[in-house]
């Protein structure tokens, strides 16, 4: 907590040239690659929540490993080939969502 003195000029971490920055929460920069972060994000929770259900989709341990491992390669060739499509339409000046 800071203290005010009389006389002290209060700043903020808000910076004063920009005073639509004001009034946003919390946000995340324009990036292309926003619709592939929160892919990704669902992705992993989809991850933890089969691994975690994988012993009551089956008791092998086998096919248990067997379910991970495919989600993990299909999650990744998901994320890569969504990654290279954002690539290739940023390479080809259009960088809209």
């Amino acid at each position: 907590m800071a203290l005010n003195f009389p006389g002290q000029k209060v700043t903020s971490d808000v910076s004063e040239k920009d005073p639509e920055s004001r009034n946003k929460g919390f946000g995340v920069a324009a990036s292309p690659f926003n619709g592939v972060k929160l892919e990704l994000g669902i992705s992993l929770i989809l991850g933890v929540l089969l691994w975690l259900g994988a012993e009551f989709i089956t008791a092998d341990v086998g096919v248990q490993l067997l379910l991970l491992l495919s989600y993990g390669v299909l999650a990744a060739a998901w994320l890569v080939w969504r990654t290279r499509a954002v690539m290739r339409r940023c390479d080809a000046g259009d960088s809209g969502p």
